[in-house]
């Protein structure tokens, strides 16, 4: 498994624009390229990190292709939403003792 990890500065008042972005991104990407999800945390008030998982790093590399137009949508909404979008860092998952558990 291979996990990538953002880091995102959010405008004010634009936290919900934001959130929708993401979430409607990830989870396209999800149904069309096959990722494993993201989970999304709040660092600070205007600040969030997430981490994206994917069944391996090639699949990751890949992946991009298969998006509908509505995916640009989400980028644009997220991009207008935030003052700073980072890839922080890359790596393969070692061991994953994370729970199936879904919590809001």
């Amino acid at each position: 498994m291979y996990a990538v990890f953002y880091s995102f500065k959010v405008k004010p008042k634009q936290v919900k624009n934001f959130i929708k972005g993401w979430q409607g991104l990830t989870d396209l990407i999800d149904q069309y390229e096959g990722s494993l999800g993201s989970r999304l945390r709040k660092k600070g008030r205007l600040e969030y990190i997430a981490y994206a998982q994917w069944p391996s790093k090639n699949k990751f590399e890949s992946s991009g292709e298969n998006l509908p137009e509505k995916a640009n949508e989400y980028r644009d909404l997220m991009r207008v939403s935030c003052e700073e979008i980072e890839v922080i860092s890359k790596a393969e998952v070692v061991k994953d003792l994370l729970a199936d558990k879904l919590y809001d």
